[in-house]
Parts: structure tokens; sequence; C-alpha cells
């Protein structure tokens, strides 16, 4: 309970600490209090997952607006005439947003909160799919798309964010496995319908924009209505500017109030640290050439997938984006496969560490190459159909894992600097998902399919021993970086009850790596 000088109740059941300054500029140090339910950390379960599923299916709706967008090119290189490099254009720079964006807008959500960021690009993003419906030409089209990836990017990259703001570490299993799950399972759900409405006469590449904006639209109600600010330094602004509007005393202050970066220096942290980690810490680069490599992969197989099933089963579109659906179906196996790394990780922490996160990680780097394989030689018209798509199911479910893997990896591994752990991940997993769909069709008009497909599952193979690596030495890899040794201080720091910068898990304040 706060109490002010005159034994008053101002703000129950946080607490205060008295911060030693001058006598007459004393300030007072607003925290939570156990088990205040104002804390996100103390949120309710049931308003825990209201939040975790709203925040999920955001990153359903930017996932299923690339993979509709890229089935629907043959409908738009007729109502447009432009040529498919034109239309491919429009795929790579979606993701551009999504690996650059981020290393800005986490900035903001430091400064404003989570739930006015996930508002404003959600309406922003519904807006740029209206603009794409409406294009007249190409240009215009590649435009609204680069939008869309800007605006998608900035509320899907806080997903991680908030469910860490409102999860305690041991709980984040399910609902980062969600999030994962969210993003595969509609990207192969976006082409089903993609495929449909764009195989109609009456329908069209237009319309699979429009079924996307009244979704969005639908999504803006939800967020506006069910999500809560959840990042506890903001929270704690709310309560000290309320008290501070209720007593007239200026003195109740938030510990964010009190080392409060600039602006420009958050974003400069933002953009730099990252990018620091990607560069100087092996666990980071290791995951960002390994989820880069596969993440490009599968953009190279939303190019090349419908143009094989129709080539060589003679499928109809609509029935090409039923080949899709085994995306969604690899994406359930690897959330079971994840529910079972959570099995493993809960019985094997005491003994490897965080290097429990990689039990299924290491399986799905055997199974990449082999189910890559396996597709790239039985898409023939001698083989049945559904050979191939087991193959690339299997091959979906390995993406699956490694999606999952990369974020609660990082997350332990990293700590306080978890965000830019992620974001480094991220940016070099979007930029190879912008730079492999240019130059798709060149590799497989030169090499055919079975034989590029055949120089991915070789190099897929020379990425296998990543996993492994850490799963043996990653301890020993941390143990001479100079950024795990900074964490481990400061987890000292905090234990030793000493003030610490960094008020969750995944969230950093602007201190030099």
């Amino acid at each position: 309970m706060i109490m002010d000088d005159t034994s008053k109740r101002i703000s129950p059941p946080s607490c205060i600490t008295h911060v030693p300054r001058e006598p007459e500029q004393e300030l007072i140090l607003i925290k939570f209090d156990e088990g205040d339910p104002r804390d996100p950390q103390n949120f309710s379960y049931t308003r825990k997952w209201a939040i975790t599923l709203t925040c999920c299916v955001f990153a359903g709706i930017t996932a299923s607006s690339a993979s509709s967008y890229s089935i629907s090119y043959q409908s738009m290189m007729h109502d447009l005439n432009c040529t498919q490099l034109q239309a491919t254009v429009g795929l790579s720079l979606y993701v551009v947003g999504f690996g650059v964006v981020p290393l800005i807008s986490s900035s903001f959500s430091e400064e404003c909160g989570r739930r006015p960021l996930y508002i404003v690009s959600s309406v922003l993003f519904m807006l740029a799919e209206v603009m794409n419906a409406l294009a007249r030409n190409i240009q215009l089209v590649i435009v609204s798309r680069t939008l869309q990836g800007v605006f998608g990017s900035t509320g899907a990259s806080l997903v991680g964010g908030s469910i860490a703001d409102i999860w305690r570490p041991h709980e984040r299993g399910l609902p980062m496995s969600l999030f994962a799950f969210s993003s595969i399972f509609s990207f192969g759900l976006g082409s089903v319908f993609g495929g449909l409405i764009a195989a109609s006469p009456h329908l069209g590449w237009r319309w699979v924009q429009w079924v996307h904006v009244m979704t969005s639209g639908l999504y803006v109600l939800d967020v506006i209505l069910v999500m809560s600010e959840t990042r506890s330094s903001i929270v704690l602004n709310h309560i000290a500017r309320d008290t501070r509007k209720k007593t007239g005393d200026s003195r109740y202050r938030s510990s964010a109030e009190f080392y409060k970066p600039s602006i420009s220096s958050l974003i400069k942290t933002s953009c730099t640290r990252p990018i620091y980690l990607l560069l100087t810490e092996p666990i980071v680069q290791s995951f960002g050439i390994w989820s880069g490599f596969t993440w490009g992969v599968v953009y190279c197989l939303l190019e090349s997938v419908t143009a094989e099933f129709q080539s060589v089963y003679n499928f109809s579109l609509s029935e090409t984006g039923f080949v899709f659906l085994c995306q969604s179906v690899g994406a359930i196996i690897g959330f079971m496969a994840n529910m079972y790394q959570e099995t493993l990780y809960k019985k094997y922490f005491p003994i490897k560490g965080q290097e429990a996160r990689l039990y299924m990680a290491c399986v799905a780097a055997i199974v990449l190459p082999v189910s890559m394989s396996i597709y790239a030689w039985t898409a023939s018209p001698n083989i049945p159909w559904i050979v191939p798509l087991i193959a690339l199911t299997a091959f979906m479910s390995g993406v699956f894992i490694i999606f999952q893997v990369s974020f609660l990896y990082l997350a332990d591994c990293y700590g306080p600097y978890t965000s830019s752990a992620q974001a480094g991940q991220s940016l070099a997993r979007n930029f190879m998902a912008l730079i492999f769909p240019l130059f798709t069709q060149q590799m497989f008009a030169g090499m055919t399919y079975e034989w590029g497909l055949t120089l991915w599952a070789l190099l897929s193979v020379a990425m296998a021993p990543i996993p492994w690596v850490l799963f043996f030495f990653g301890s020993k890899i941390r143990s001479h970086s100079k950024v795990s040794r900074k964490i481990l201080e400061a987890e000292q720091q905090q234990m030793d009850g000493e003030k610490t910068a960094v008020s969750s898990p995944t969230e950093e304040r602007s201190v030099k790596v």
C-alpha cells in the first residue's frame, strides 16, 4: 500500500521506496507489491490467454498475407499486365519490413507501451491492404506490399516480448509454441484460401486482398477490446502519473522515469545492438544462418511448388492451394513435437541447462535434408503425388521446430538482451527470405527442380551440425562471450538485491553491451 505523509491511501497495493537526494528533492519510487494484480505477470490466466491469443492472431494474419499473395500471381499478372519477377518483388519487399523495422519499433514499445503499437500497426496494416486491393498497376502493388511489411512487422515483432511480459520463464513454452504455430499454420492456410479465391474467374487476386482487409478489420476491433498494456514499466508510469495527480505530490516516480534514456538513444541502441550480437555472438550467428537459410527455402517453395505440381500432376490453381495445406499439417506435427520438447526441457534442465531446449532441434537438423531430398526426387508423374506432399509436410514440421527453438533458446541464453538477439536472428532470416525468391525461377530453370532442391538439401546437411555443436558445447561457447558474462553479473546483482536496469526478461534498457 502506498501511504503519503498524511497516511491517506493513494494507490493500493503497490509499494514505495524512498530514493535519497537533496532533502527538499527526495523522490518516492513506486514499485509493484508482491501479488499486485496490476503487475502484468500477475494477470489472471484468463486474461493472459486472451492477450496471448490476440497477439498470435496478428502473427497469423501477417503470415497468411505472404502466402496468399504468392499463390495469386497468375491472376495479378493477367490483370495488371506485369511479369512474374515484378510480382515477386512484392513478395520479397514484404519481408524487408520484418527484418529491418523491428530494429526501430522496439524502441517505441519501450517508450510508448505495447498496446498503442498493436492498435496503430493493425489499423495501418489494414489500410495498406486496402491500397493493395485497389491498386491499378504493379508499382502501386509493390508500394502497398512494402507498407504491409512495415506495419505488419511492427505488431508481429512485439508478440515474443508481450508473451514474456505476462508469462514467467517456466510458463512460456506453450504460449511461445502457439506463437510459432500461428505463423507456420497460417502460412499454409493462407495459400489454401488464396488459391480457392484466385482460381475463381469472378474473384481473382483482388478478392484475396479484400478478404484480408475484412479479417484485419475484425482484428482491429479485437485488439482494441481485448489487448491490455503488458509492459510493466509503462504500467508503473501510469500508476505514478495517477498518484501525482491524486495527491498533488510530484515526488512519486516510477523507475523508468528515473532512468529514462532519450528516444534517439533507444533507437540507436535498438539498431546497433542486434547487428553487434549478430556479428560477434556465435550462438546468434549460427541460428541466424540456419533459420535464415531454412526460411529462404520456404519462400523458394512458395515460388516453385505451385508451378511444379501444375506441370507434373496437372493440378489446377485451387488444387495447388490445397498442396500448401501440408504446411499447416507440418505445423501441427511440429507443435506436438515441441510439446514433447517441453517435457524433455523440464526433465533435463538441471543437467543440461539452456541446451535442454535443443533435443528436437537436433532431430529437425536430420529431418530437413532428408525430407528435402525426398521431395526433390519424388515429384514425378510416375510417383503418386502424396509422396512428395508427405516429404513437404515433414520439411515444414522441421521448419516449425527451428522457428520455435530460435525464440526460446535465445531467450534462455541472452536474458535481458533477448529482444536484440532475436532481432539480429530475424534480420538474417528475413534478409534471406528477401533474396531467395528473386533467383528461384532462374535457378530452377537452369538446374531443374530436382537438382536445385538437391543443392538446398546438401547445404542443409552442411548446417545440420549446428544444434548438435550447441547441444554439447553451448555452455562452453557462452563462457567465452562478453555478453554472457554481463548477463551473469546482472543476475548476481539481482540475487544480491541490487538494482538492475532491466524490468522484463526480454526487454532491455539502453545499456551498452
